[in-house]
């Protein structure tokens, strides 16, 4: 088969040209869409001479190639025909002018932000300086103080603690204030802890064990009151109001009785 001698319309056509080329050679449209990997609806495509599947010239003109080579046919023969009918090879584009496009081609300016801050800057150092310059004369200056520093006058504080009231000191006079109809007898353990026993005229026990230093016990009755103290040189001792002025020993065990009226040690 000769291609190219016969006139131009008597020519068969790219696709018819292939698909002879690939029948004669025994292979498939499958078989041919594998080795070449072009797919099998553009083989199908190019053999019905519609190249608008291919994706443009280029390709198209590749495929051609492709397909040519693989039914073993000269392919530039039938790439000039595909030129020649469908409108032939664009022209070749010139460097120089592409380069002087790109190179004229104005880029989009960008907006100065240097320069926008700097003006920025610069409008409000002028007018934080106006400000102070025209406050400075209509306000009194400002008593300035170092950043950190303490000023060394300080506010007293008030004080909030009541002072203790002092406790009254027994009295002679404190007698006219117990009860005259009644025995009343106070132990203060001052000095340190004792057992105390507390017994009324009846015999009948008013209260019977350690009395803790700090702690303080009162007793009362219509006419005595019995009292056992096992050391008595830690008790502090009252008697209707007025205190005890015997002197006991530390660890000295102590029965006393009181009985209405100025207290008398029994």
């Amino acid at each position: 088969m000769s291609i190219g001698n016969s006139p131009e319309d008597d020519r068969p056509s790219i696709g018819r040209v292939l698909q002879q080329a690939r029948i004669a050679a025994g292979l498939t449209v499958e078989e041919i869409s594998s080795s070449t990997r072009v797919r099998i609806p553009i083989v199908h495509a190019i053999e019905e001479d519609d190249f608008s599947r291919c994706g443009g010239s280029v390709y198209a003109r590749g495929h051609i190639r492709t397909l040519a080579r693989a039914v073993h046919l000269d392919p530039e023969p039938l790439v000039s025909q595909y030129d020649a009918e469908h409108g032939g090879r664009p022209a070749p584009t010139p460097a120089a002018p592409l380069f002087e496009a790109e190179r004229i081609r104005s880029e989009p300016r960008r907006p100065n932000w240097t320069a926008a801050m700097v003006a920025a800057i610069v409008v409000v150092v002028g007018f934080v300086g106006f400000t102070a310059f025209k406050g400075g004369d209509d306000s009194p200056p400002a008593t300035q103080v170092a950043e950190g520093s303490v000023s060394n006058t300080k506010t007293p504080k008030p004080k909030t603690d009541k002072p203790v009231d002092p406790k009254p000191a027994p009295s002679d006079s404190a007698i006219a204030a117990a009860p005259r109809d009644k025995v009343t007898v106070r132990l203060n353990a001052s000095q340190g802890k004792s057992w105390i026993s507390a017994k009324d005229h009846n015999g009948r026990l008013l209260f019977d064990g350690l009395l803790l230093q700090g702690q303080t016990k009162t007793f009362q009755d219509q006419e005595r009151v019995d009292l056992v103290l096992g050391d008595a040189g830690s008790i502090e001792l009252f008697v209707n109001g007025k205190k005890v002025e015997d002197k006991f020993q530390p660890g000295q065990v102590e029965r006393l009785s009181y009985t209405k009226g100025d207290p008398a040690v029994g």
